[in-house]
């Protein structure tokens, strides 16, 4: 006996709610989207015009977040298509290609930024303090404009996106800090070294969000799923002998797939099971998997896949 609890299936009911709230999620992301890639292309001629080679690190930053809000953009309609003969499960997993993008971007334009910055630490040149100045105050109106649209939106496309640009801003004020400091104090060394820290910082999320794709690509586990734990409850459900073939994998980081098998007391009534069934949906609710498959089995007899 197999039971199915689709999670959207669960949410039919809200399609016109949801379907609001994602017309203006998208416009907010296509504004954030316009607003970023304009400065960032403008950050790239305003840091070869001040010579300023933490305004050229802060472009590769805001670049890679223009590809990742232009991604999300995108995908937050495309994503949210059902399934079909190709995809059954639906294009969820299609968001990955932006991750995927975002970091071949920022790890290429990092690489080309350490190798005009770490040189300048030793023979520092003296920037365009004024004009660091302009541009910082202007990245920093223009990302926190944007990451204020995006406030308040539920998607994870749309949490992140507005999380990458509120660093922005903060990387903006350092260079607003420095812009003033250089305008009273000659050290030219303090441009290349906040290029070479907002670049570490910038490979260090490369890094770290790169690994979680990773495990989204290779079906790992949830990192907010604790497996045995599930297993223990689904266990503990009554008329439940054990659990095997419990599989959790996530189709994008945020909406979750469950498969287990659960075998049961040969003694247990039809009542039993589906009073068990309404349990078991019950248990999955909580955990908010997007889709369940529940395979029923009696301890009586053998499992079909050994």
């Amino acid at each position: 006996m197999t039971a199915d609890y689709n999670g959207d299936e669960r949410s039919a009911m809200s399609t016109s709610h949801s379907h609001i709230h994602t017309h203006e999620a998208t416009g907010d992301l296509r504004l954030a989207f316009v607003l970023n890639t304009v400065f960032a292309i403008l950050e790239i001629f305003g840091g070869l015009w001040t010579n300023s080679v933490a305004i050229l690190s802060d472009a590769v930053h805001d670049l890679g977040d223009s590809v990742a809000l232009g991604a999300a953009w995108f995908l937050e309609g495309y994503a949210r298509k059902g399934g079909d003969r190709r995809f059954s499960y639906g294009y969820r997993r299609f968001s990955l290609l932006g991750a995927w993008t975002n970091t071949t971007v920022l790890v290429v334009g990092s690489v080309i930024v350490l190798t005009e910055s770490i040189p300048r630490l030793f023979s520092p040149e003296s920037p365009n303090a004024a004009g660091m100045l302009l541009f910082a105050v202007i990245g920093v109106a223009v990302n926190g404009a944007a990451a204020w649209r995006l406030r308040g939106r539920e998607s994870l496309n749309t949490k992140v996106a507005a999380w990458h640009l509120i660093e922005d801003v903060l990387g903006w004020a350092a260079v607003l800090v420095v812009s003033i400091t250089l305008m009273f104090v000659d050290l030219p060394i303090l441009d290349p070294a906040l290029s070479v820290a907002i670049t570490g910082y910038i490979l260090f999320n490369v890094l770290r969000n790169l690994r979680r794709t990773l495990m989204l690509f290779l079906q790992a586990v949830p990192e907010d799923i604790d497996l045995p734990e599930l297993e223990r409850r689904f266990g503990s459900l009554a008329h439940v002998c054990s659990t095997h073939h419990t599989h959790v994998w996530s189709m994008d980081g945020e909406h979750h797939v469950l498969t287990t098998h659960i075998v049961v007391d040969s003694q247990a009534t039809n009542d039993d099971i589906t009073r068990l069934r309404g349990n078991v949906a019950q248990l999955c609710e909580e955990y908010r998997f997007a889709h369940t498959t529940i395979e029923i089995e009696w301890d009586n007899e053998e499992c079909r896949m050994g």
